[in-house]
């Protein structure tokens, strides 16, 4: 048996299609959405990756501004643009890039990006709106994983699944997510024991935890769905994600690979969210005029 390949391509067509009609109706009715992206390294990998949101942003009628601070900015310096930045009412979706400048701490800085144009769920705030079930923006990585189980007709419902990973930009939102469809959760992390102990009992299993080969084929049940959310780069500059690929393939049912997978959905729905708070922002404002 091999397990089933659940690549993003085509998740991210659709997503991408979905994005680029509701930025031409926004646009008929004189708003262009605008994700701004601040940035404060000099990180080549990451100047890559801020210039690949702005291609796909721009290539789907998205206005896209890259503020690049550079890599001796404060933390005084990002907050103050990050406020500025939230109270300029023609920018509409804000994204703190990481890493920062040495001691300048993201989650000291996060908290300056309004709710509203939080399109990657940065703002502690955005995730205790999500654990209580109001409207907020998930991080995109999150949600991607979503996404990719709703596409492939995956039902979560009633059924257990383990999320590997309790941090704040994939297992706990992911696992709110996931709570909000009815599943069984349950989060391990470092502290949790033997990883079996969890995961051969698990229907759908979700890696997030940044150990390149963590998860193998005898952690999980044959019939496992297995989402891999890890992007780890090995020595030799290739990518992987926590699963060891050749030892689950031959005993999941289904796997997303890495590259291929829940990263090329992620920036996709960076673009959605951009136009979602672009239309509710806009709705706002008119309804504002209106009193």
């Amino acid at each position: 048996m091999s397990a089933a390949l659940l690549t993003g391509k085509a998740l991210a067509g659709l997503i991408r299609q979905e994005v680029e009609e509701q930025a031409r109706k926004l646009e008929a009715d004189g708003v262009r959405p605008t994700l701004a992206v601040v940035v404060a390294t000099d990180d080549s990998s990451t100047h890559w990756y801020v210039r690949s949101i702005k291609r796909a942003a721009e290539s789907a009628g998205i206005n896209c501004r890259i503020v690049d601070l550079g890599r001796d900015a404060t933390g005084p310096v990002v907050a103050s643009v990050l406020r500025d930045l939230s109270a300029t009412a023609s920018v509409h979706g804000i994204i703190l890039q990481t890493p920062l400048p040495a001691g300048v701490r993201t989650e000291e800085l996060v908290g300056h990006i309004a709710p509203e144009k939080d399109i990657d769920g940065a703002n502690p705030l955005s995730l205790g709106r999500l654990a209580v079930g109001h409207r907020s923006f998930a991080p995109a990585t999150a949600r991607a994983v979503v996404e990719l189980l709703d596409h492939f007709d995956i039902p979560v419902a009633g059924r257990n699944v383990v999320v590997v990973g309790r941090s704040a930009v994939v297992g706990k939102p992911l696992s709110l997510l996931l709570l909000q469809r009815d599943a069984a959760v349950t989060v391990c992390h470092s502290r949790s024991g033997p990883l079996e102990k969890y995961t051969r009992s698990a229907d759908v299993v979700v890696v997030a935890a940044g150990r390149a080969g963590l998860l193998t084929g005898s952690h999980i049940s044959n019939d496992a769905v297995v989402i891999d959310v890890g992007t780890n780069v090995l020595a030799d500059g290739s990518l992987v994600g926590d699963v060891d690929d050749a030892s689950v393939r031959d005993t999941a049912a289904a796997l997303t690979p890495v590259p291929g997978g829940v990263g090329s959905v992620t920036t996709s729905l960076l673009l959605l969210h951009t136009i979602e708070a672009a239309r509710e922002q806009s709705t706002a404002l008119v309804r504002e005029a209106v009193g």
